[in-house]
Protein backbone atom coordinates (compact mmCIF):
# COMPACT_ATOMS: atom_id res chain seq x y z
CA UNK A 1 0.00 0.00 0.00
CA UNK A 2 2.89 2.49 1.32
CA UNK A 3 4.84 1.88 -2.16
CA UNK A 4 1.99 1.72 -4.09
CA UNK A 5 1.28 5.64 -2.69
CA UNK A 6 4.91 6.23 -3.00
CA UNK A 7 4.53 5.47 -6.90
CA UNK A 8 1.83 7.33 -7.89
CA UNK A 9 3.46 10.48 -5.92
CA UNK A 10 6.82 9.90 -8.28
CA UNK A 11 4.21 9.76 -11.16
CA UNK A 12 2.44 12.99 -10.07
CA UNK A 13 5.43 14.73 -9.84
CA UNK A 14 6.48 13.70 -13.26
CA UNK A 15 3.74 14.58 -14.88
CA UNK A 16 3.19 17.70 -13.56
CA UNK A 17 7.26 18.21 -14.55
CA UNK A 18 6.15 17.31 -17.99
CA UNK A 19 3.08 19.49 -17.93
CA UNK A 20 5.54 22.14 -16.89
CA UNK A 21 8.29 21.80 -19.58
CA UNK A 22 5.71 21.37 -22.22
CA UNK A 23 4.33 25.35 -20.97
CA UNK A 24 7.63 26.45 -21.24
CA UNK A 25 8.49 24.99 -24.45
CA UNK A 26 5.08 26.45 -25.64
CA UNK A 27 5.05 29.44 -25.22
CA UNK A 28 9.30 30.75 -24.04
CA UNK A 29 11.25 27.52 -25.69
CA UNK A 30 10.54 28.34 -29.67
CA UNK A 31 7.79 25.80 -29.95
CA UNK A 32 5.79 27.42 -32.49
CA UNK A 33 8.20 27.46 -35.73
CA UNK A 34 5.61 28.78 -38.01
CA UNK A 35 3.32 31.10 -37.21
CA UNK A 36 0.39 32.33 -40.00
CA UNK A 37 -1.91 34.62 -39.95
CA UNK A 38 -4.83 34.45 -42.39
CA UNK A 39 -7.30 37.53 -42.97
CA UNK A 40 -10.41 35.98 -41.95
CA UNK A 41 -12.42 32.77 -41.11
CA UNK A 42 -15.62 33.95 -42.81
CA UNK A 43 -14.79 33.11 -46.69
CA UNK A 44 -14.27 29.60 -47.73
CA UNK A 45 -10.94 29.94 -49.37
CA UNK A 46 -9.18 30.97 -46.15
CA UNK A 47 -10.23 28.54 -44.03
CA UNK A 48 -9.13 26.04 -47.08
CA UNK A 49 -5.82 27.24 -46.61
CA UNK A 50 -5.47 26.53 -42.63
CA UNK A 51 -6.41 22.84 -42.84
CA UNK A 52 -3.44 22.86 -45.71
CA UNK A 53 -0.83 24.82 -43.78
CA UNK A 54 -1.33 22.14 -41.17
CA UNK A 55 -0.59 19.51 -43.48
CA UNK A 56 1.81 20.99 -44.94
CA UNK A 57 4.05 20.45 -41.94
CA UNK A 58 3.11 17.33 -40.50
CA UNK A 59 5.88 15.44 -41.61
CA UNK A 60 8.26 17.93 -40.59
CA UNK A 61 10.26 18.35 -37.15
CA UNK A 62 8.68 21.70 -37.44
CA UNK A 63 4.84 23.15 -36.12
CA UNK A 64 2.64 25.58 -36.85
CA UNK A 65 0.56 27.87 -35.16
CA UNK A 66 -2.25 29.60 -36.96
CA UNK A 67 -4.36 32.76 -36.75
CA UNK A 68 -7.63 35.23 -37.96
CA UNK A 69 -7.79 38.63 -38.16
CA UNK A 70 -11.04 38.64 -39.16
CA UNK A 71 -10.56 41.41 -41.31
CA UNK A 72 -9.18 43.82 -38.81
CA UNK A 73 -5.50 45.26 -38.78
CA UNK A 74 -5.88 45.58 -35.11
CA UNK A 75 -6.44 42.15 -34.64
CA UNK A 76 -3.51 41.18 -37.29
CA UNK A 77 -1.05 43.23 -34.98
CA UNK A 78 -1.95 41.32 -31.97
CA UNK A 79 -2.05 37.82 -33.49
CA UNK A 80 1.74 38.81 -34.98
CA UNK A 81 2.65 39.97 -31.70
CA UNK A 82 0.93 36.78 -29.85
CA UNK A 83 2.82 34.72 -32.25
CA UNK A 84 6.07 36.84 -31.38
CA UNK A 85 5.98 35.92 -27.77
CA UNK A 86 5.33 32.17 -28.32
CA UNK A 87 9.03 32.55 -30.47
CA UNK A 88 8.27 31.77 -34.05
CA UNK A 89 11.48 31.94 -36.90
CA UNK A 90 9.11 32.52 -39.64
CA UNK A 91 5.99 34.53 -40.29
CA UNK A 92 3.85 34.27 -42.99
CA UNK A 93 0.91 36.39 -43.10
CA UNK A 94 -1.85 37.57 -45.73
CA UNK A 95 -3.12 41.01 -44.69
CA UNK A 96 -6.64 42.32 -45.10
CA UNK A 97 -4.91 45.64 -45.55
CA UNK A 98 -1.62 45.75 -47.31
CA UNK A 99 -0.49 49.15 -45.82
CA UNK A 100 -1.75 48.79 -42.47
CA UNK A 101 -0.48 45.43 -42.24
CA UNK A 102 3.40 47.30 -42.15
CA UNK A 103 3.53 47.92 -38.29
CA UNK A 104 2.86 44.07 -37.68
CA UNK A 105 5.51 42.82 -39.86
CA UNK A 106 7.70 45.54 -38.78
CA UNK A 107 7.40 44.38 -35.18
CA UNK A 108 8.20 41.49 -36.05
CA UNK A 109 11.29 41.88 -38.59
CA UNK A 110 12.77 43.82 -34.96
CA UNK A 111 12.67 40.40 -33.59
CA UNK A 112 14.73 38.76 -36.72
CA UNK A 113 11.62 36.89 -38.00
CA UNK A 114 11.72 36.35 -41.45
CA UNK A 115 8.39 37.62 -43.02
CA UNK A 116 6.57 35.95 -45.74
CA UNK A 117 3.73 37.86 -47.35
CA UNK A 118 0.99 35.17 -48.64
CA UNK A 119 -1.33 35.61 -51.57
CA UNK A 120 -1.12 39.77 -50.65
CA UNK A 121 1.57 41.52 -51.30
CA UNK A 122 2.30 44.08 -48.26
CA UNK A 123 3.10 47.12 -49.13
CA UNK A 124 5.51 50.89 -48.45
CA UNK A 125 7.47 49.03 -45.83
CA UNK A 126 11.18 47.21 -46.23
CA UNK A 127 10.37 44.73 -43.28
CA UNK A 128 8.72 42.05 -46.03
CA UNK A 129 11.66 39.19 -47.02
CA UNK A 130 9.59 37.16 -49.54
CA UNK A 131 5.92 37.22 -51.30
CA UNK A 132 4.61 33.70 -52.30
CA UNK A 133 1.70 34.66 -54.70
CA UNK A 134 -0.01 33.49 -57.73
CA UNK A 135 0.59 35.57 -60.31
CA UNK A 136 -1.90 37.80 -59.81
CA UNK A 137 -0.89 40.03 -63.22
CA UNK A 138 -1.86 37.14 -65.03
CA UNK A 139 -5.00 36.00 -63.12
CA UNK A 140 -6.88 39.12 -64.51
CA UNK A 141 -5.18 38.34 -67.81
CA UNK A 142 -7.26 35.57 -68.18
CA UNK A 143 -10.44 36.67 -66.95
CA UNK A 144 -10.29 39.15 -69.51
CA UNK A 145 -8.73 36.98 -72.59
CA UNK A 146 -12.27 34.68 -71.57
CA UNK A 147 -14.26 37.52 -72.28
CA UNK A 148 -12.23 38.75 -75.75
CA UNK A 149 -12.71 34.92 -76.30
CA UNK A 150 -16.41 34.92 -76.11
CA UNK A 151 -16.83 38.71 -77.57
CA UNK A 152 -19.61 39.21 -80.21
CA UNK A 153 -18.26 42.50 -81.11
CA UNK A 154 -19.89 45.64 -82.74
CA UNK A 155 -19.62 47.91 -79.63
CA UNK A 156 -20.51 44.83 -76.88
CA UNK A 157 -21.20 46.31 -73.81
CA UNK A 158 -18.56 45.92 -71.20
CA UNK A 159 -18.85 46.28 -67.66
CA UNK A 160 -16.36 46.51 -65.24
CA UNK A 161 -16.13 45.24 -61.69
CA UNK A 162 -13.01 45.40 -59.33
CA UNK A 163 -11.71 44.07 -55.80
CA UNK A 164 -11.52 46.25 -52.91
CA UNK A 165 -9.05 49.62 -53.33
CA UNK A 166 -6.88 48.22 -50.41
CA UNK A 167 -5.97 45.40 -51.48
CA UNK A 168 -3.18 45.68 -53.66
CA UNK A 169 -4.07 41.86 -55.43
CA UNK A 170 -6.99 43.88 -56.62
CA UNK A 171 -4.93 47.19 -59.05
CA UNK A 172 -2.84 43.77 -60.07
CA UNK A 173 -5.71 41.81 -61.14
CA UNK A 174 -7.66 45.54 -62.91
CA UNK A 175 -3.56 45.91 -64.57
CA UNK A 176 -3.92 42.13 -66.28
CA UNK A 177 -7.80 42.81 -67.22
CA UNK A 178 -6.57 46.19 -68.17
CA UNK A 179 -3.72 45.09 -70.82
CA UNK A 180 -6.09 42.88 -72.33
CA UNK A 181 -9.33 44.25 -72.77
CA UNK A 182 -7.79 48.06 -73.70
CA UNK A 183 -7.36 47.44 -77.42
CA UNK A 184 -10.90 45.99 -77.78
CA UNK A 185 -12.14 49.34 -75.75
CA UNK A 186 -10.00 51.72 -77.93
CA UNK A 187 -11.21 49.74 -81.50
CA UNK A 188 -14.78 50.07 -80.48
CA UNK A 189 -15.31 46.24 -80.55
CA UNK A 190 -16.00 46.79 -76.53
CA UNK A 191 -18.21 49.85 -75.45
CA UNK A 192 -17.30 50.43 -71.30
CA UNK A 193 -21.17 50.30 -69.81
CA UNK A 194 -20.59 51.70 -66.29
CA UNK A 195 -17.20 53.97 -65.56
CA UNK A 196 -17.00 57.13 -66.90
CA UNK A 197 -13.36 56.72 -66.04
CA UNK A 198 -12.14 54.02 -68.00
CA UNK A 199 -14.11 55.27 -70.78
CA UNK A 200 -11.57 58.43 -70.16
CA UNK A 201 -9.03 56.43 -70.02
CA UNK A 202 -9.59 53.98 -73.12
CA UNK A 203 -7.11 54.82 -75.59
CA UNK A 204 -4.24 54.43 -72.56
CA UNK A 205 -2.65 50.99 -72.77
CA UNK A 206 -0.72 51.76 -69.81
CA UNK A 207 -2.31 52.92 -66.75
CA UNK A 208 -0.43 54.58 -63.38
CA UNK A 209 -1.47 53.90 -60.33
CA UNK A 210 -3.48 56.76 -60.13
CA UNK A 211 -5.52 56.20 -62.74
CA UNK A 212 -6.50 53.17 -61.79
CA UNK A 213 -7.24 54.29 -58.39
CA UNK A 214 -9.47 56.09 -60.01
CA UNK A 215 -11.76 53.77 -62.46
CA UNK A 216 -11.58 51.05 -58.94
CA UNK A 217 -12.90 53.79 -57.04
CA UNK A 218 -15.76 53.74 -59.55
CA UNK A 219 -16.51 50.19 -59.88
CA UNK A 220 -14.81 48.55 -56.74
CA UNK A 221 -17.14 46.22 -54.91
CA UNK A 222 -14.69 45.89 -51.79
CA UNK A 223 -14.71 41.89 -51.86
CA UNK A 224 -18.22 42.19 -50.94
CA UNK A 225 -21.33 40.60 -52.80
CA UNK A 226 -23.21 43.35 -51.08
CA UNK A 227 -21.62 45.82 -52.56
CA UNK A 228 -21.39 44.04 -55.66
CA UNK A 229 -25.29 43.14 -55.80
CA UNK A 230 -26.02 47.17 -55.23
CA UNK A 231 -23.59 48.37 -58.04
CA UNK A 232 -24.79 45.58 -60.11
CA UNK A 233 -28.15 46.86 -59.94
CA UNK A 234 -27.53 50.86 -59.60
CA UNK A 235 -25.47 50.12 -63.27
CA UNK A 236 -28.83 48.12 -64.73
CA UNK A 237 -30.90 50.59 -63.81
CA UNK A 238 -28.88 53.20 -65.06
CA UNK A 239 -27.91 51.72 -68.52
CA UNK A 240 -29.72 52.38 -71.51
CA UNK A 241 -31.21 49.68 -73.71
CA UNK A 242 -27.64 49.66 -76.27
CA UNK A 243 -25.84 48.63 -73.03
CA UNK A 244 -27.78 45.43 -72.37
CA UNK A 245 -28.67 42.60 -74.62
CA UNK A 246 -25.43 40.48 -75.57
CA UNK A 247 -23.06 41.82 -71.96
CA UNK A 248 -19.78 40.68 -70.99
CA UNK A 249 -18.68 41.18 -67.05
CA UNK A 250 -15.51 41.58 -65.48
CA UNK A 251 -16.16 39.79 -62.26
CA UNK A 252 -13.26 40.01 -59.95
CA UNK A 253 -13.94 36.78 -57.82
CA UNK A 254 -16.44 34.40 -57.40
CA UNK A 255 -18.19 35.31 -54.12
CA UNK A 256 -18.68 38.84 -56.24
CA UNK A 257 -19.22 37.18 -59.58
CA UNK A 258 -22.15 35.31 -58.44
CA UNK A 259 -23.93 38.37 -57.07
CA UNK A 260 -23.73 40.21 -60.02
CA UNK A 261 -24.77 36.93 -61.76
CA UNK A 262 -28.18 37.10 -60.08
CA UNK A 263 -28.72 40.40 -61.15
CA UNK A 264 -27.69 40.57 -64.88
CA UNK A 265 -29.66 37.15 -65.04
CA UNK A 266 -33.14 38.98 -63.74
CA UNK A 267 -32.82 41.74 -65.92
CA UNK A 268 -35.18 40.86 -68.72
CA UNK A 269 -33.25 43.03 -71.17
CA UNK A 270 -30.14 41.72 -70.44
CA UNK A 271 -30.24 38.43 -72.89
CA UNK A 272 -27.39 36.77 -72.35
CA UNK A 273 -23.86 37.26 -70.37
CA UNK A 274 -20.14 35.92 -69.73
CA UNK A 275 -19.09 36.82 -66.48
CA UNK A 276 -15.59 35.54 -65.22
CA UNK A 277 -14.48 34.97 -61.45
CA UNK A 278 -11.46 33.56 -59.57
CA UNK A 279 -11.12 31.18 -56.62
CA UNK A 280 -12.93 27.98 -57.64
CA UNK A 281 -16.05 28.61 -54.89
CA UNK A 282 -17.75 25.16 -54.20
CA UNK A 283 -21.00 27.76 -54.73
CA UNK A 284 -19.46 29.18 -58.04
CA UNK A 285 -18.31 25.71 -59.36
CA UNK A 286 -22.15 24.83 -58.81
CA UNK A 287 -22.43 27.95 -60.96
CA UNK A 288 -20.57 26.89 -63.93
CA UNK A 289 -22.09 23.56 -63.63
CA UNK A 290 -25.59 25.13 -63.91
CA UNK A 291 -24.72 27.74 -66.12
CA UNK A 292 -25.29 30.82 -64.28
CA UNK A 293 -21.17 31.87 -64.17
CA UNK A 294 -18.99 31.77 -67.24
CA UNK A 295 -15.58 30.49 -65.53
CA UNK A 296 -13.16 31.27 -63.03
CA UNK A 297 -9.89 31.43 -62.41
CA UNK A 298 -8.52 28.48 -60.44
CA UNK A 299 -5.77 29.22 -58.01
CA UNK A 300 -4.49 25.81 -56.38
CA UNK A 301 -4.01 26.77 -52.83
CA UNK A 302 -2.51 23.09 -52.19
CA UNK A 303 0.26 24.30 -54.40
CA UNK A 304 0.75 27.87 -53.10
CA UNK A 305 0.52 26.54 -49.38
CA UNK A 306 3.02 23.90 -50.56
CA UNK A 307 5.34 27.17 -51.69
CA UNK A 308 5.12 29.14 -48.54
CA UNK A 309 5.61 26.05 -46.58
CA UNK A 310 8.62 24.59 -48.29
CA UNK A 311 10.17 28.82 -48.20
CA UNK A 312 9.76 28.41 -44.96
CA UNK A 313 11.27 24.96 -43.97
CA UNK A 314 14.32 26.79 -45.84
CA UNK A 315 14.72 29.33 -44.11
CA UNK A 316 14.27 27.06 -40.83
CA UNK A 317 17.15 24.87 -42.28
CA UNK A 318 19.39 28.13 -43.21
CA UNK A 319 19.13 27.82 -47.07
CA UNK A 320 18.43 30.38 -49.56
CA UNK A 321 14.79 29.64 -51.04
CA UNK A 322 13.98 29.84 -54.94
CA UNK A 323 12.38 32.85 -56.36
CA UNK A 324 10.64 33.13 -59.20
CA UNK A 325 10.29 36.87 -59.57
CA UNK A 326 9.85 40.30 -57.86
CA UNK A 327 7.31 42.85 -56.99
CA UNK A 328 7.75 46.22 -55.91
CA UNK A 329 5.74 47.11 -52.83
CA UNK A 330 6.35 51.11 -53.04
CA UNK A 331 9.52 50.77 -51.01
CA UNK A 332 11.23 47.66 -52.39
CA UNK A 333 11.39 45.10 -54.52
CA UNK A 334 10.51 41.71 -52.57
CA UNK A 335 11.79 38.46 -54.07
CA UNK A 336 8.57 36.56 -55.30
CA UNK A 337 7.62 32.56 -55.85
CA UNK A 338 4.66 32.85 -58.56
CA UNK A 339 2.23 30.03 -58.85
CA UNK A 340 0.52 29.50 -62.40
CA UNK A 341 -3.01 29.25 -62.26
CA UNK A 342 -5.51 27.83 -64.53
CA UNK A 343 -8.94 28.98 -66.28
CA UNK A 344 -11.78 26.40 -65.43
CA UNK A 345 -15.39 26.31 -67.23
CA UNK A 346 -17.80 23.86 -68.55
CA UNK A 347 -15.32 22.40 -70.31
CA UNK A 348 -12.53 21.59 -68.43
CA UNK A 349 -13.92 21.34 -64.41
CA UNK A 350 -14.01 17.71 -64.29
CA UNK A 351 -10.78 17.59 -65.36
CA UNK A 352 -9.04 20.01 -63.17
CA UNK A 353 -11.46 20.13 -60.09
CA UNK A 354 -12.90 16.48 -59.94
CA UNK A 355 -10.38 14.28 -61.33
CA UNK A 356 -7.37 16.71 -59.33
CA UNK A 357 -8.90 15.34 -56.19
CA UNK A 358 -9.74 19.19 -55.11
CA UNK A 359 -13.33 18.73 -54.76
CA UNK A 360 -15.18 15.46 -54.68
CA UNK A 361 -17.68 15.06 -57.57
CA UNK A 362 -20.34 13.64 -55.46
CA UNK A 363 -20.73 16.82 -53.57
CA UNK A 364 -22.17 18.52 -56.65
CA UNK A 365 -25.57 18.30 -58.44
Amino acid sequence: MHKGFKISAILLVAALFGTLLAACGKNGGGKVDVGVVLPTKDEQRWVQDEQRFREALDDTKYNVEILFSQGSSAKEKENVETLINKGIKVLIICPPDGDAAAAAVEAAKKEGITVIAYDRLITNTDAVDYYVTFDSVAVGAAQAQYLVDHMKGGGQPLYLYAGAASDNNAFLFFEGAWKVLQPKIADGSLKIANSSEAEALKDKAELTREEMSRIIGQITTNWDPNEAKNKAQTHLTAASDDLKGDVLILGPNDHTARAIADVFAADSAVTSYVVTGQDADKASVEYILDGKQSMTVFKDVRTLVKDAMNLAVDILEGKTPTTTGSYHNGKIDVKAKQTDVIVVDQSNVKKELFDSGYYDESEFN
